[in-house]
């Protein structure tokens, strides 16, 4: 056995006599890497901009890519490519010797930037909750001129900034060429973009199929840039939008199989998984939210292949997924978030005191009624016979506790907190249906003391919750107001976080360090492909 065989035994759950197996399983199915050779369009200049996102913009630079990459480098200079698109790979600089000899090291700063203030907003001193190490600065010193130097770190981004720190006044040298080898794992688009589409919804779809396609990696990651591993509730997104684009089936199979064989002793699903350098779960990271989400996964994977032996093989991890959640149930069919320490996201919102007593009520109907689905589709459903009833009990009792028919809206928590959320997933779950699904969501949108989604994210789901109550004329405007806000904004990839009113907003206080292309943000895709009398 191999050393490195070795370690991912060690990794593996305790809980699945098949761990080691799914492993080999998941390695069996990953993918190659497609690579392209990339080349900056346009030298740019940074200009501060009230009036641009986040207060920064990029104006076209009088000299060229050729002229910059001729100039004689001299301490104090700063050059910054434009690629005209997002790229994940890695950067090449190529430096030659102008006049006379290299008589000193030549020492660079650059920086590779998804957007034009990560690059021009100071970064000292550090603010973020998060680690400075994520901002994609190095310093380089090369000793030798005339070589090409490529950085081992993997970066994404499309303007790179390249400032001389130290450079010789007794010889010249320049950077004679920058490439960069962008790397993604989807492969050409297997289907085509709707018809009919409006000027605006057709930019949103490239831009949604970019970033879904820059975040194919072995895995799918949640953000090339920042954090760079696979979750369990962008998976699902993700898997979606690559049915109706890319149609890699087979790196669904291969998170779906990773989730499984480094879930957690007791069976349940770690939220997310590091993949280098080796697989590894984040350990004690639980979200049970999305746990429940890798349940909608398989069930879209088989639903998507028709893989019934894959299905078959994982249907215990469901299975063990949806006896976690309602463990939590109590004997009046309310979910008790309180029972244990459990994170349960549904929005960064989250920082702000969004409660999610409502929501996860209606998430564990909505996972009840996809694990029964799944086991339906399997032949297993004498195992589970007795999930339609729980729902159906979950169902009355949400109406009973957290309903006010007066408002027509549902409440959460003892504070009765209103939020888009609450009734967002209260529609996903059929808790609130036609008029009724119809007046909660119209209520709480138009309600400036409800608390409305702050992420890509969650948005998602508020289009969908519109589109299942009959919204579709909403839906629509929703979907081209919010993702079209990015466009507009000059997205050429859909970010992290986004809040219309509020460009600075970060869940991390400090906004350079955001992701500006992140897998939950792809899904228009979806929406487009799948409804097509709503967005044509």
């Amino acid at each position: 056995m191999n050393a490195l065989l070795s370690i991912l035994l060690v990794v593996t759950s305790a809980f699945y006599p098949q761990s080691a197996k799914w492993l080999e399983q998941a390695e069996a199915s990953k993918p190659a890497l497609h690579h392209t050779l990339c080349t900056p369009v346009r030298m740019v200049e940074p200009h501060a901009d009230n009036t641009a996102f986040q207060g920064w913009r990029y104006d076209a630079s009088p000299v060229t890519v050729s002229e910059a990459c001729s100039t004689p480098l001299r301490a104090g200079q700063v050059f910054t490519f434009d690629f005209g698109r997002h790229m994940v790979g890695y950067l090449t600089l190529n430096t030659r010797t102008l006049r006379r000899c290299q008589d000193a090291p030549l020492r660079l700063r650059v920086m590779m930037g998804e957007l034009p203030a990560e690059l021009n907003t100071p970064l000292e001193p550090w603010g973020a909750w998060l680690s400075r190490g994520w901002m994609q600065d190095e310093v380089l010193t090369i000793e030798q001129v005339d070589q090409p130097v490529t950085l081992s770190r993997r970066m994404a981004g499309r303007y790179l900034k390249v400032e001389v720190l130290g450079a010789s006044k007794d010889f010249d040298c320049a950077l004679s060429s920058v490439t960069f080898d962008a790397v993604s794992s989807a492969g050409e688009e297997q289907v085509r973009m709707p018809d009919n589409l409006s000027d605006e919804l057709q930019a949103i779809y490239r831009v949604s199929v970019a970033t879904l396609q820059e975040c194919m990696q072995t895995v799918y990651e949640d953000g090339p840039k920042r954090d760079r591993r696979l979750w369990s509730g962008d998976l699902y997104l993700q898997s979606l939008v690559n049915r109706y684009s890319f149609r890699n089936f087979d790196l669904t199979k291969r998170c779906l199989y990773l989730f499984a064989a480094l879930a957690a002793d007791d069976g349940t699903i770690i939220s997310n998984i590091i993949e280098q350098p080796y697989p590894h779960p984040q350990i004690g990271s639980y979200m049970i939210t999305y746990c429940l989400l890798w349940n909608s996964t398989l069930l879209e994977y088989l639903i998507d292949t028709g893989d019934t032996a894959t299905a078959q093989d994982l249907w215990q991890v469901a299975k063990r997924q949806m006896e976690d959640a309602l463990s939590y149930v109590g004997e009046d069919y309310i979910f008790d978030i309180h029972k244990r320490d459990v994170w349960i996201f549904f929005d960064w919102r989250e920082h702000e005191g969004l409660d999610v007593s409502a929501a996860m009520q209606a998430a564990t109907v909505f996972a009840i009624d996809q694990t029964y689905d799944l086991a339906r589709r399997l032949g297993r459903t004498n195992e589970v016979k007795h999930y339609p009833d729980i729902a159906a009990k979950m169902r009355r009792a949400a109406i009973r506790q957290m309903y006010d028919a007066k408002r027509g809206v549902i409440f959460s928590g003892p504070e009765r907190q209103l939020s888009v959320q609450s009734q967002t997933w209260a529609v996903k779950a059929g808790i609130l249906t036609g008029a009724k699904a119809r007046k909660a969501l119209t209520t709480a949108l138009a309600d400036r003391q409800a608390i409305q989604p702050g992420t890509p994210y969650a948005t998602h789901y508020v289009v969908e919750a519109m589109v299942l109550a009959g919204m579709t004329a909403e839906a629509r405007e929703y979907l081209t107001d919010y993702w079209g806000g990015m466009v507009r904004k000059g997205a050429d990839t859909f970010w992290e976080a986004y809040d219309p009113n509020n460009d600075y907003l970060s869940p991390y206080d400090f906004f350079p360090v955001n992701s500006a292309c992140h897998a939950w943000s792809c899904t228009p895709v979806y929406f487009m492909q799948k409804y097509p009398e709503v967005f044509k």
